[in-house]
């Protein structure tokens, strides 16, 4: 049975408590937030105690700790954690710098503590099938890859304050999903981006609606398409063409009922949002991480893997702020 911590209570901590819980293997013992009230509310919900994120790291007994707090403290927490000799499943992004995430990697190798990044979306049960079927040659070579990834609504002006801007928040996941489908970086990043979904984002210093195209070094092509507003709902998708076929994942509906009739033919919506939509996956990743943990296997998603997309963000921020494209040399972006 592994003891586990969770550091953070918000949003996304709640989620990942669900799949702590409901693990077999899994007890959820200690539970950490900035604010105190949130840790104690969630403790009382799953079993657990709500405890100071310092007891936690210094608790021996405690096994693995779960970071789902705010994006600037992942760093020094990855750190914290893996000195104190525990295994650590950390949000996504590693830090919202390269650099720091960089010296991040440096400061966990020598603790030899492993060390995953939430990148939920590589356990969604469509976009798992869709890298089964391209591993195994089902299309030949995959050629051109398209990502649609487009937000049901722009989150409070407060958030998009200091999420980091779109590229390294948002569009953070698709470019892990490019690495990972294509198998590593891409040599080259272009982007657009705008503000035209809500003025206030701009003023903020952010953008709401993107395109990015990653070009690798064999010729390969991956376009991503961003929006923080489909009024219809979470669009997520992903479309590959191979030298030998096409591979489709389409949206998760909120039904699968279609009526037709003589007007036509109708559907269900996409699934509202995250929650909705990747509650699976989220699951599928705690369990892929305790089954390393167990077996002693390599981790599905690495801290590499989270600098490399980091590295792809900063890439496309400089691009769509410089108008030009930017070449990612040793995994760092410079200008074209």
């Amino acid at each position: 049975m592994f003891k586990i911590g969770l550091l953070g209570a918000g949003r996304i901590g709640n989620v990942h408590a669900q799949s702590i819980t409901s693990h077999p293997l899994c007890q959820l013992v200690a539970i950490s937030d900035v604010h105190m009230p949130s840790a104690e509310k969630l403790a009382a919900t799953c079993g657990a105690v709500a405890r100071s994120t310092q007891d936690i790291l210094n608790d021996p007994s405690i096994d693995a700790v779960l970071i789902a707090t705010s994006t600037d403290t992942h760093a020094n927490l990855i750190e914290a954690a893996t000195a104190a000799g525990k295994a650590v499943l950390c949000e996504k992004p590693v830090d919202l710098d390269l650099y720091r995430a960089l010296a991040c990697q440096e400061a966990v190798k020598d603790s030899g503590k492993p060390v995953m990044i939430g990148f939920n979306r590589r356990f969604d049960p469509q976009f798992a099938a869709l890298k089964r079927a391209l591993d195994a040659g089902e299309i030949g070579k995959g050629e051109l890859l398209s990502i649609t990834s487009f937000d049901p609504a722009p989150p409070p002006v407060s958030y998009i304050k200091v999420s980091g801007g779109l590229f390294r928040d948002m569009a953070i996941h698709d470019f892990d999903m490019a690495c990972w489908l294509f198998g590593g970086l891409p040599e080259t990043v272009s982007a657009i981006a705008s503000s035209i979904v809500d003025p206030a984002i701009g003023e903020a210093g952010d953008v709401d609606t993107a395109v990015i195209t990653l070009r690798y070094a064999d010729g390969r092509i991956a376009v991503i398409k961003n929006s923080r507003r489909a009024v219809y709902g979470y669009d997520q998708r992903v479309e590959l063409l191979g030298s030998e076929g096409l591979l489709t994942a389409n949206n998760v509906l909120e039904n699968t009922v279609t009526k037709v009739t003589t007007g036509g033919a109708v559907s269900a919506k996409p699934e509202f949002f995250f929650l909705e939509r990747y509650m699976r996956a989220y699951a599928a990743e705690w369990t892929a991480f305790i089954a390393a943990l167990e077996s002693g296997s390599a981790l599905p998603v690495t801290l590499k893997d989270g600098i490399n997309a980091l590295a792809v963000a900063e890439a496309a921020t400089l691009s769509a702020k410089q108008g030009k494209p930017v070449t990612l040399k040793d995994g760092k972006p410079v200008l074209a």
